[in-house]
């Protein structure tokens, strides 16, 4: 009898371990599919002007397309969001008298371009390239787009040394050479039958980055995403190319706790909070069951000591549940 037990105890193990291992694929090509929905949504969007760019400036349509997927999350990151800004291109000093955001990257909290539109984005790119510290980019076929990719790394534009691959894989995933011919071809996945994904056609390291981002949304007039299980304060702040103390700061999160697992739908603030809650919110909460005062503060988008001080509360108990029914100002 043991044995038979045994036995039964083993199959239905490994038939639940597949049930799982099936339940994660499709999971995973899910994923993958919606991922490539949003990249070919953004090819589609900017592709003509990207053709246009090559005409006018001398450059692959490939290079302008596949740097504005991978630097802005085809057009998710906050830098394209909130300023526009499709290129990750920084203020440089004086070299810039335009608009301004700021973001962590090589620093703490530097200075990047902000634009009016994406067009402007572009169309900056486009002058930004024909630098003379770019001039070896226009020696090079315009078709060569893996030539063009090594040599954008080469001459500085970025400092992960692994930038040139992740360009060339995003090119000869979504075929964008095809664009290099200055005809206006329909994007068109890779690798999306059946039960493949886009694994097979872009490398762990770059599925892995796009599969995790998060839709920038806007509550309370500041710019936030939403956690997703498993989302830590240092994921999300290496997502957006910020700093996790910066972002701790901004959802009043001690950093020690950068690191802690996020419960799923909670509100993460990509800015600093207000001082009190917006005029088109109430001006009065009465406190819940299970309410809290830092909970409230992350619902109104107000930062927790200017809450806590209108409400004659303790800062050091903001996560210890209030009695139900208490008046508490938000203005």
């Amino acid at each position: 009898m043991a044995i038979q037990y045994l036995c039964k105890y083993i199959h239905n193990f490994w038939n639940c371990k597949l049930i799982t291992l099936i339940l994660c694929i499709a999971g995973f090509t899910s994923a993958a599919q919606a991922q490539s929905a949003a990249y070919l949504e953004y090819i589609e969007k900017y592709r003509n002007i990207a053709i246009l760019h090559q005409q006018q400036y001398g450059i692959p349509a490939s290079i302008t397309l596949a740097q504005g997927l991978l630097e802005s999350r085809a057009g998710r990151s906050r830098l394209a969001t909130k300023g526009n800004n499709h290129f990750g291109i920084k203020c440089h000093g004086r070299a810039w008298n335009g608009g301004e955001i700021y973001a962590d990257d090589d620093k703490r909290n530097e200075c990047f371009r902000s634009y009016n539109s994406a067009d402007e984005s572009f169309e900056d790119h486009a002058r930004f390239l024909k630098q003379k510290r770019y001039a070896p980019l226009f020696a090079l076929d315009v078709t060569d787009y893996k030539g063009w990719a090594r040599t954008l790394r080469k001459c500085g534009y970025a400092t992960d040394k692994r930038y040139a691959d992740k360009l060339i894989d995003i090119i000869e995933s979504y075929e964008l050479y095809r664009y290099d011919t200055g005809q206006p071809i329909m994007a068109q996945p890779k690798h999306l039958d059946g039960d493949e994904s886009l694994q097979h056609s872009i490398d762990s390291e770059i599925f892995e980055e796009i599969t995790a981002a998060h839709d920038i949304v806007k509550r309370n007039g500041l710019y936030c995403v939403i956690a997703k299980e498993g989302d830590t304060y240092s994921k999300i702040a290496d997502e957006f190319s910020m700093r996790a103390r910066r972002l701790t700061s901004f959802n009043d999160i001690s950093w020690r706790k950068r690191n802690n697992e996020i419960a799923a739908g909670s509100i993460v603030y990509l800015e600093e909070k207000n001082d009190a809650a917006q005029s088109t919110a109430p001006s009065t909460y009465v406190t819940r069951t299970g309410d809290t005062s830092y909970k409230i503060a992350q619902q109104f988008g107000i930062k927790l000591k200017p809450l806590c001080k209108m409400n004659r509360l303790s800062t050091s108990n903001s996560h210890r549940s209030l009695k139900p029914g208490i008046k508490l100002r938000l203005r």
